[in-house]
């Protein structure tokens, strides 16, 4: 099976803390990198996942608050030091490019790569970027400034010949792609062998989902319905939900909610707020609605 990873780099809210780095994840789908948001020290986290600088083009920014965006800069910088001659692309709201355009005159004016901004517009979901293996969707959100989720969809491939059936009816190499993608075969004597008998399923596509910063927004539900990884911020728990609605952030029952009424596989809770010294509280409190959840820790790896 090819490769889904969703690394965590860091999982912790605004305020700093020795427990979490600010927010950060890499998506690895098939060797291919996928940075979302990238708060302070991100780069000497991707050091110690031991993730290749070099496999990373793309980098996805949910919205301009610091714990999700200052360590952009650095990260440039470092690339250049590196060698970098790709092109890097940040795919943001509006402002960012204005935001960061002095810096970049400033401290990297001689690097050696281009650096290009994506903008996107936070209030629609749409398609940003598109390859032949994978999309990655924004998932509109309401947070105290413009804020985006993404989706990254896996696209479907193609069924798998069955060995034995080819062989055994002498089918020419040219119409193996056609069978693959859905075809069947008519033998020379005009027999046709129907396509489910030379073939079995591809696995179904995979899906994760990230909600960053956001209140609770259960008309989300039909767009980010059947992930196998729901990622949603967690900030507080139920007992501070006075907070979240004044924060504009989510507690962990409502993250579970979203997990269940969405028809998620597995929940990972995270943007843990600096008052927690212990997140088991969160942890318990997302599992009374959705059993199949886990906690965001740092340098965390998981698989689809």
């Amino acid at each position: 099976m090819e490769k889904f990873e969703i690394h965590i780099l860091g999982c912790g809210s605004a305020l700093p803390t020795t427990r979490h780095n600010p927010s950060a994840q890499v998506v690895n789908i098939r060797e291919k990198l996928y940075m979302i948001d990238c708060g302070e020290g991100t780069q000497m986290q991707l050091r110690h996942a031991k993730l290749k600088f070099s496999r990373l083009n793309h980098i996805f920014i949910s919205h301009l608050h610091g714990d999700h965006c200052f360590g952009l800069i650095g990260l440039i910088s470092t690339f250049d030091l590196l060698g970098r001659t790709a092109t890097l692309h940040i795919h943001a709201p509006q402002q960012l490019e204005q935001l960061m355009t002095p810096w970049l005159n400033f401290f990297c004016q001689h690097i050696g790569y281009e650096v290009k901004f994506h903008p996107f517009d936070t209030r629609k979901s749409c398609i940003i970027h598109e390859d032949r293996s994978m999309s990655v969707t924004t998932l509109p959100l309401k947070h105290r400034v413009p804020c985006a989720g993404f989706i990254f969809d896996e696209k479907p491939t193609p069924d798998h010949l069955i060995r034995e059936m080819i062989d055994r009816h002498q089918i020419p190499t040219y119409e193996l792609n056609r069978i693959k993608n859905g075809g069947d075969y008519q033998t020379p004597e005009g027999e046709t062998i129907p396509h489910d008998r030379l073939t079995t399923p591809a696995r179904p596509p995979r899906r994760y989902v990230y909600c960053s910063d956001t209140t609770f927004l259960p008309e989300n539900q039909p767009l980010i319905k059947n992930a196998d990884l729901l990622f949603h911020e967690a900030t507080f728990a139920s007992d501070n939900e006075a907070r979240c609605n004044e924060t504009y952030h989510s507690t962990a029952r409502q993250a579970a909610t979203m997990a269940k009424e969405s028809h998620a596989k597995q929940l990972i809770i995270g943007h843990f707020s600096a008052r927690y010294e212990d997140e088991t509280p969160l942890l318990n409190e997302a599992k009374e609605v959705f059993t199949n959840t886990l906690l965001a820790h740092e340098l965390m790896k998981i698989s689809l």
